[in-house]
């Protein structure tokens, strides 16, 4: 099973795997979140976000969302990402988080392409006639 980064803003990624454990009853062991706030030292994230990489990596490698691209939390994983098994994927929500945790079996490109589907898909208008 490969190993599930969030990096996000404050408590943004917390907050998203609360949800997750609402949603699923608990919170899927691959899971774990790096979390950047303003006065944060990217080099001191970065170098906790390696640490948790090698703790998620089982073999499988790493599958890292990130918040909102070109922020310092998602250009703290375009770095990460340049590790050997760990790929990325910009923009995370709940939706995309909640489908990536369903598939532990997936590897990690099929989990990349499920991350951005269940991004994609889970963003739809709402009217008074829905």
């Amino acid at each position: 099973m490969a190993g599930i980064l969030v990096v996000a803003h404050n408590t943004l990624g917390e907050s998203l795997v609360d949800c997750v454990a609402h949603v699923l009853g608990s919170v899927p062991q691959n899971l774990e979140v790096l979390s950047v706030f303003a006065s944060d030292d990217p080099q001191k994230k970065l170098d906790e976000g390696r640490a948790l990489i090698q703790k998620l990596d089982n073999g499988n490698g790493v599958l890292i969302l990130a918040d909102i691209f070109g922020a310092t939390p998602s250009n703290v994983a375009r770095q990460l990402c340049r590790d050997q098994h760990v790929m990325g994927v910009a923009g995370v929500n709940l939706p995309m988080l909640l489908r990536v945790v369903c598939y532990p079996n997936k590897t990690m490109p099929e989990l990349a392409q499920i991350a951005l589907e269940g991004g994609r898909e889970c963003i739809v208008a709402m009217d008074k006639d829905d």
